[in-house]
């Protein structure tokens, strides 16, 4: 209140409304005299006029996708008809290239008499196997049938290639008919166009990216936690440091919100709190802390409470009743696509979030991704996931449910963001004008992650200037 007496003593009475806010006082406290002369009073109208106080414009998240089909049951057909629409999608993604114009089925190209007879072919990878001579030997199937593609290393660039090709994915094939099998020269993959436009807002709003919090374990990172939810309250940091803090909008937490209930063997151990249901009650007295003007996306993750399998819906059971009241926060489904900051004139940013089970797999199974750091490399984890148009196109790289009527883990739409969890990583890159973020944790390591050959980078915040689509990283982390 000092604050307040201060400008009595200029005799300038400041309104009810300003002496409650805290964050105008200390706007107010920077204001050199000359402008305040003359001035009986300081109310909303004066500070409107000084440029302190904006009108705020409501803010919109449009969902474009986010699953919540009720479960049913499962019968072999549904495995036979989510492969066969994930086959139509991505097939639709290749026929694109100039070069797969003219495909032939499978069961075609199994009719053909004359050899040598240049093909072109789509299909799904059914097996990857190399010979003593160093070819590479690929099954592909399509609804007609399988035949083998033969890639050798005379090809350079399909040989490279077929290193990188995984079980289940969808590839296209140009080469050459020969004794029932496909001799390639060159191998497609669906690809990210490069037409991609680098959108940037006309107004400079912030996004925040937050992973992994895992409340209710011991592990959990608590005085750093409190220093983020004070920084973002601009209660915490330097004048520039509040001032970022002040231009923050939007906040998404890409799941793994709390730590779980019997997700890993004799997990009690590490646990604070063993109730599931209390675990998100704390993570819900955070939030509230929150700002209300900011808009909370908040997604699942596996050691959420609900199904493990892919897509998870989002958390509208009974456990997370405290979350569900909260009115900036929308609960989204794993995986989900929405769009954020659109005005008049600007058509926003599309968002691909998903918590990312699945790139512990291509870490370990990927050559190329294992031989520069696995697990340490999310960037050219998420990369491969774009180049093949799929969250997670290997049968056994996540547990999921078999949708019959379509493939929900298909990237059929190009994003402006892709955002990840999962492995507690940091990492920020672009791929074609997109901006790829695997978030941090907020937890030590524990023995389980330890044993997954986990090494967390926890208490860090990506921060994106949506005006200038720059990103900082804000340290919470205490040594």
């Amino acid at each position: 209140m000092s604050l307040v007496k201060s400008f009595l003593e200029k005799g300038i009475l400041l309104s009810p409304e300003v002496v409650k806010d805290s964050v105008l006082l200390e706007k107010l406290s920077q204001i050199e005299d000359k402008h305040l002369e003359g001035t009986p009073i300081i109310n909303k109208a004066f500070l409107e006029k000084l440029g302190l106080l904006s009108e705020k414009k409501p803010r919109k998240v449009n969902i474009l996708f986010s699953y919540n089909k009720q479960p049913g049951k499962i019968t072999v057909n549904d495995f036979v008809n989510y492969f066969n629409k994930r086959f139509e999608v991505l097939s639709a993604f290749l026929r694109q290239r100039q070069e797969l114009q003219n495909v032939i089925s499978i069961g075609r190209v199994k009719t053909v008499k004359s050899s040598k007879e240049r093909v072109a072919i789509i299909g799904l990878v059914y097996d990857k196997s190399i010979t003593k001579t160093n070819k590479y030997v690929i099954k592909l199937e399509d609804p007609t049938g399988v035949i083998n593609i033969v890639i050798s290393n005379k090809y350079k660039d399909a040989y490279e290639s077929a290193k990188e090709l995984v079980l289940d994915e969808a590839i296209g094939v140009e080469g050459i008919c020969l004794g029932g099998a496909v001799f390639a020269n060159r191998i497609f993959v669906p690809e990210i166009p490069l037409t991609k436009e680098l959108r940037k807002s006309p107004e400079e709003e912030c996004l925040a990216i937050l992973g992994d919090p895992h409340f209710g374990s011991k592990a959990f990172l608590k005085k750093e936690f409190d220093d983020f939810i004070k920084w973002i309250n601009q209660e915490k940091g330097n004048k520039e440091q509040r001032e970022i803090a002040s231009k923050v909008k939007y906040l998404v937490i890409i799941g793994d919100l709390v730590e779980g209930v019997g997700i890993y063997p004799f997990q009690e151990k590490d646990l604070e709190i063993k109730d599931i249901k209390e675990q998100y009650d704390l993570f819900t007295e955070y939030l509230k802390k929150i700002p209300e003007d900011i808009i909370v996306l908040v997604c699942p993750g596996n050691h959420d409470a609900g199904r493990i399998s892919e897509p998870q819906p989002p958390l509208l059971h009974k456990y997370a009743e405290s979350l569900q009241k909260l009115p900036n926060v929308h609960l989204l489904s794993n995986p989900a696509f929405i769009n954020i900051g659109a005005t008049e004139g600007f058509p926003g940013f599309d968002l691909l979030l998903y918590h990312g089970y699945s790139l512990t797999y291509y870490a370990d199974n990927v050559e190329s991704i294992r031989s520069k750091g696995g697990q340490k490399r999310p960037d050219l984890i998420m990369k491969l996931l774009l180049q093949k148009r799929h969250l997670a196109p290997t049968h056994t790289s996540n547990l999921y449910v078999p949708d019959s009527e379509a493939d929900p883990l298909v990237i059929d739409r190009i994003p402006d963001f892709f955002i990840t969890g999962h492995i507690h990583r940091l990492s920020v890159s672009n791929y074609k004008n997109i901006t790829l973020i695997n978030a941090s944790c907020w937890t030590d390591i524990t023995e389980d992650q330890e044993k997954r050959g986990l090494e967390p980078q926890p208490a860090k915040i990506p921060l994106i200037n949506l005006k200038t689509r720059e990103v900082k990283i804000i340290n919470f982390l205490k040594e």
